[in-house]
């Protein structure tokens, strides 16, 4: 419901200017400021060995937890000059994506 939405959350936290974070790159391409999160493969990779497991007669309770090991970091630029901030350089050289 919100990812449908997503412009419009973006166009709201600018338009009231707060700064947010979310937890999908997806807002970020369309005006958010930045995301934090895992990568999107690795939860469907993940999803996909947890059916796997149970179609092979594994009983859900038995399987293991994962969590992720690999989180991305999106940060727009733009959107940080809108709102009159300036990003660190260390910061963004951490980022694994600046949408300028």
């Amino acid at each position: 419901m919100f990812l449908r939405r997503r412009e419009h959350i973006a166009a709201q936290a600018l338009n009231l200017r707060m700064p947010s974070v979310f937890g999908r790159s997806e807002y970020v391409e369309v005006g958010g400021l930045m995301s934090y999160s895992s990568t999107g493969t690795w939860h469907w990779r993940s999803a996909a060995g947890f059916v796997d497991n149970i179609l092979k007669d594994a009983k859900p309770a038995e399987i293991p937890v994962e969590q992720p090991t690999k989180f991305e970091l999106v940060i727009n630029l733009k959107t940080a000059k809108a709102l009159g901030l300036t990003i660190s350089q260390p910061l963004l050289l951490r980022a694994d994506q600046v949408i300028d």
